[in-house]
Formats: C-alpha cells, sequence, structure tokens
C-alpha cells in the first residue's frame, strides 16, 4: 500500500514549475510526433520528477515546509521504494522512444539522487548544488526533452541551437533557485545544509536573485531579435511583467520586514506566477512556431 504521505511528496503538481523547459524544448524541436511528445510528458512529469522529490523528501525528512507543502507530513519506508519504482518507470517510458533518451533519464535521477543522499549530500555546498540544480533542470532537461521529443541521441548536447536555448533555461533557474530556499534557513541549518541562500543571507538572495532575472531576460531579448522574432518579443516582455511586478513587491515587504515575508507563502506565489506565466507563455511559443496563429490569422 502507498501512505497518503509519500503521495504527498511525490507532489506531482510541483511538477507544473519545471513545465516551462519542457514546452520550450516543444516549441523549437522541428520532428514532432504525437506519441513521443506523450511519452517525454509523461516521463518527465508525472514519473521523474515525482521520483526526485519523493526520494529527496526521504533522506531530507523536512519538518517545516519545502516545496509544494507547506506541512509536509512525516516521511515513511515506502516513499523510498516509491521513488525508485516512478524513477524504473520513467526510465521504461524514455525506451519507448529510444535508449539514449532514457539514459538521459537515468543520468539525470542519479544526479538528482545525489543532492540530498547523504554520502553525497551536494545540496550542503551552496555554489555547487545551485550550479547543478539549475543546469540540470535547465539545460540538461531541455537538451533531453528535446532529443526525446525528436528521437535523437546524446550528441544533441552539442548542438550550438541546444545548449544556448537550454543556458536560458538555467539562466531561469539560477536566478528563481534561491529564492526557493528562502524561507528554509532555520531548517537548512538545523542540518548542517550551508544553502546557496543561507550563505547570501535574505536580503542577499534577493539582490542576486534580481541580477539574474535582469540577465535572464536580456538574455531573451537577444535571443528572439537574434531569431529575427519581434512579436514574440513583445509578448514575452508581456508575460515577464507581472513576474517582475510580483518579485520587486515582495522585495519591497522583505526590505522592512525580511524574517516576516520571506516565507513559504510569497515563495510559492512567486513560483506560481511564474510557472503559469511562463507555460502560457512557451505554449504561444510553440503554437507561433508551427504557424497555427498565423492559420488563425492572428
Amino acid at each position: 500500500m502507498i501512505s497518503a504521505s509519500t503521495i504527498k511528496h511525490l507532489r506531482i503538481p510541483f511538477s507544473l514549475f519545471l513545465m516551462p523547459v519542457f514546452l520550450f524544448a516543444l516549441a523549437l524541436s522541428p520532428n514532432l510526433n504525437e506519441s513521443r511528445m506523450l511519452w517525454v510528458f509523461l516521463a518527465l512529469h508525472f514519473f521523474l520528477y515525482p521520483s526526485s522529490n519523493g526520494y529527496n523528501s526521504y533522506f531530507d525528512k523536512d519538518e517545516e515546509s519545502i516545496g509544494g507543502l507547506k506541512n509536509p507530513p512525516k516521511v515513511t519506508k515506502d516513499l523510498y521504494w516509491v521513488s525508485l519504482l516512478f524513477f524504473a518507470i520513467a526510465i521504461g517510458l524514455g525506451g519507448l522512444i529510444n535508449w539514449s533518451f532514457a539514459s538521459m533519464l537515468f543520468c539525470y535521477g542519479l544526479i538528482s539522487m545525489a543532492y540530498s543522499h547523504p554520502s553525497v549530500r551536494i545540496k550542503k555546498y551552496p555554489w555547487l548544488s545551485w550550479f547543478i540544480a539549475g543546469l540540470f533542470q535547465g539545460y540538461f532537461t531541455f537538451a533531453m526533452a528535446y532529443a526525446g521529443l525528436s528521437d535523437l541521441g546524446w550528441d544533441i548536447f552539442t548542438k550550438t541551437h541546444i545548449i544556448i536555448p537550454g543556458l536560458l533555461t538555467s539562466l531561469m533557474l539560477w536566478g528563481n533557485y534561491p529564492l526557493t530556499q528562502v524561507y528554509q534557513h532555520r531548517e537548512d541549518a538545523r542540518r548542517g545544509d550551508r544553502t546557496l541562500s543561507l550563505l547570501l543571507g535574505i536580503k542577499g538572495t534577493f539582490a542576486f536573485s534580481a541580477f539574474l532575472f535582469a540577465l535572464t531576460g536580456a538574455a531573451f531579448v537577444w535571443y528572439f531579435l537574434d531569431r529575427n522574432q519581434i512579436n514574440v518579443l513583445w509578448v514575452y516582455g508581456s508575460a515577464m511583467a507581472p513576474i517582475i511586478l510580483f518579485f520587486f513587491l515582495w522585495f519591497s515587504f522583505v526590505r522592512t520586514n525580511p524574517e516576516k515575508y520571506a516565507n513559504y507563502n510569497w515563495a510559492m506565489g512567486m513560483n506560481s506566477i511564474s510557472a503559469l506565466v511562463l507555460n502560457a507563455f512557451f505554449v504561444y511559443y510553440f503554437l507561433e512556431n508551427t504557424q497555427i496563429l498565423q492559420a488563425f490569422g492572428y
């Protein structure tokens, strides 16, 4: 039997926050196939990400709020085995496309396991964990999704048309990643995990993220201009506006009372707005690139 605690710790709805990476890869993939789209989507969002969530929760044993769970229940032994089962299912779904894609899923899973496993615990190294999390959830996942969607192999990781947009997704995540830790300082310090947000401090975390958000915005502007997609650029700017407004509103409150406002509710609000807006933008970008919008006269 799978316990209610395990189902909660898999945090399947939390996959929504990583969906923009898949949608960006989908928008740029030239060789789409309906069955591959389904297998890649299911492998990533219903099995690989939940497996990672559950496995890391099992070893973290958080007592305070974590991403997607304000009051996490105590973990049980079945969480460990269910997370491994989900990992195996993800790899099996990847094998329906090709074994290169399945091996990419396997590689991602191993890195994810190393994040919290006590024998490695990448999480306790502030800059290394920040770099690896952003690189694998961004560039690596973008290239992996692109390879799965187009039935390609590992050589895709060396292609310029993959490296550039892949690194753009990593920039997004490198900016947001410290904000996901800003309300967990007490929990992380108790376990001895010196996260990047803990290292930077609350106000330092916001300043650092603001700089990377600005860099990410400039990089996306350059990318769309380089592709001569002026209309997309305007839509991107409109999509980013509510995210920027929310961030600076949150930052203004944090500057007056860091301990009060650097909390779970604000962080999840930031994540939710970012995910919804960016998912909507990349769906639009997918439709734009496949010329569906033009067929309807837009």
